[in-house]
């Protein structure tokens, strides 16, 4: 590829992002339809509880450590969101508490 194809292949993945990150503005200008708004709602604790449901997909009750750092995990994680209401900090602070775990004590 020369320079002046990867000079021009920048510019429209470029443009391509900035029209993505646009297009709802300029579609909703006048505010979002009743459904979006609902999806808003309900899509963040939806995407929160499919990733509990894959995280807890291997663990094995049966094993060493009984799943007992996956269930710390979520219990910080779940203290965290009710006491901070951010689920952002809730999920870097339980997953950091898993790691712990799992690395320095159940290892």
């Amino acid at each position: 590829m020369t320079p002046l194809q990867q000079i021009a292949t920048v510019l429209v993945a470029g443009a391509a992002t900035v029209l993505t990150r646009a297009l709802p503005f300029l579609a909703f200008r006048n505010g979002a339809p009743r459904y979006v708004r609902y999806l808003g709602d309900v899509l963040p604790g939806a995407v929160f509880g499919l990733l509990v449901v894959y995280c807890l997909r291997e663990v094995d009750p049966l094993s060493a450590a009984h799943g007992i750092p996956e269930a710390a995990g979520i219990l910080l994680t779940g203290g965290v969101y009710l006491w901070r209401r951010d689920m952002l900090s809730a999920v870097l602070a339980g997953t950091a508490f898993y790691m712990v775990l799992v690395n320095l004590v159940f290892a």
